[in-house]
């Protein structure tokens, strides 16, 4: 299997089939994001993902597929869609195609083009949503508004799909992690998504956000205020029925819950932490990572 540069995928995806549908993100401006500054963004020749295909037809009965890079979804519908077809003849076992997506990527597709790669199998999408706080997402250059991000989630759950969303702790620095962490509760209720992945803000050298770290511009919040971060959000969200999982290698203190059902248990859970501030009861920092 050939793969150009560094792979990323969400962590559901760890038995997946991985093919690069494109290189690179076709957004790419995110500050705290360094994962693919390396590569100039392109979209793959459907003759060239066929290949990848081919040879994977040899690896054994494929259930999943997750197609990469940064935000294949950018991808036009109609090549989408041979691409789709590809990975269905080529895998006939494929249960589910997953995807990142940014909002805006999301918006250029109908209801109806949505539903059309439902059809084909795409099963899931990863928005990273990253805060709620309007502020923010334009100083973190996220590229959509606080309505386009809750306008595309809702479009991806009408067509069918399930939605994975990304919010990241401590994005905010010291003094914005309240209205940041409150903020991300609001967006989260309006988009109502099926899992929520919280991370934890990691400063990664050669992004913007490093610049700003080093200038003495932004500071990352002590480990329990990330946590009360956390605990915010959970407290002033409400779903219908969404995985919550904080259990990424960046978190000081993994959470796994399924909202509503688990609300007061996991915040009880959460409070005797940050009654005690006993470190022990957190992640050591040689063991938090992207």
């Amino acid at each position: 299997m050939r793969y150009i540069g560094a792979v990323y995928r969400p962590p559901s995806e760890a038995q997946s089939l991985i093919i690069q549908a494109t290189l690179g993100c076709n957004h790419n401006k995110c500050t705290f994001c360094g994962s693919y500054r390396d590569k100039r963004f392109q979209i793959r020749s459907l003759e060239d993902i066929k290949e990848d295909l081919a040879e994977a037809r040899h690896m054994g009965p494929v259930e999943r597929v997750f197609l990469a890079d940064g935000d294949a979804l950018c991808i036009p519908q109609k090549r989408l869609e041979d691409v789709m077809r590809a990975v269905n003849e080529a895998l006939p076992s494929v249960e589910r195609i997953g995807i990142y997506a940014n909002a805006k990527n999301i918006l250029r597709k109908s209801l109806e083009d949505l539903k059309a790669l439902r059809a084909l199998k795409l099963g899931i999408l990863y928005l990273g949503v990253e805060t709620g706080d309007p502020d923010l997402l334009v100083k973190i250059c996220k590229g959509a508004t606080y309505e386009q991000l809750v306008e595309a989630a809702r479009r991806v759950k009408d067509a069918g799909i399930t939605l994975s969303v990304t919010v990241l702790l401590g994005i905010g620095g010291i003094n914005g992690g309240e209205k940041h962490a409150s903020g991300t509760a609001r967006i989260l209720t309006d988009m109502d998504p099926d899992y929520v992945g919280a991370l934890s803000v990691i400063v990664v050298p050669g992004t913007p956000l490093h610049e700003e770290y080093v200038k003495g511009e932004f500071s990352v919040p002590e480990p329990f205020d990330l946590i009360n971060e956390l605990r915010i959000m959970i407290a002033e969200s409400s779903f219908s029925n969404c995985v919550f999982r904080s259990n990424h290698a960046s978190n000081y203190l993994p959470v796994k819950a399924t909202l509503p059902r688990d609300k007061d248990q996991i915040l009880e859970a959460i409070d005797r932490v940050l009654r005690s501030r006993d470190q022990r009861s957190l992640r050591p920092e040689f063991m938090r990572a992207l």
